[in-house]
């Protein structure tokens, strides 16, 4: 018996497309562009990380460095694309994708003004309305943050 072919890639999204599938908005949208995604495994995305953010002046002014937890939320917006993407459905205002846990975040080189963030997510399991995920953050090739994320969707009560 053989293996069914690989599900196509989906091409990239640019920023108008992201902002369809994340109701983030600046300071905290961490997503630039979407390089490719095939919906139910995988995705890969980018954030160009400028002098201009928000949070340099404030982390480590005399050598700039892009703050742990940003880089973990910048996977989890990649997830939350991919679950959308996955799912066929996009974020209303009646509903919330919330991060549920984080296992095994790691950091391996640090983030600055300059660097192209690429973040790379593979849905490893999902039921009941939870998702896992593994996830890496690279620059240049490097790991930069490696995390594994649990984020479900909820819907608000009125």
């Amino acid at each position: 018996m053989t293996a069914p072919p690989p599900a196509p890639a989906i091409a990239a999204m640019d920023i108008h497309q992201i902002l369809e599938y994340l109701p983030h908005r600046y300071p905290i949208l961490l997503v630039d562009r979407v390089l490719d995604i095939v919906p139910g495994e995988r995705i890969r995305a980018l954030k160009n990380v400028s002098m201009n953010e928000p949070f340099f002046p404030g982390h480590y002014p005399h050598h700039p460095v892009m703050p742990g937890v940003l880089i973990v939320e910048a996977l989890a917006q990649t997830a939350a694309i991919l679950s959308f993407k996955t799912l066929g459905d996009k974020p209303d205002d009646k509903s919330v994708y919330y991060f549920v846990g984080i296992d095994g975040a790691r950091f391996k080189r640090p983030v600055g003004p300059g660097d192209q963030l690429v973040m790379e997510v593979a849905i490893t399991l999902s039921k009941r309305g939870m998702w896992k995920f593994s996830g890496q953050a690279k620059v240049d090739g490097q790991v930069a943050c490696e995390a594994e994320l649990i984020c479900t969707l909820r819907k608000l009560e009125n």
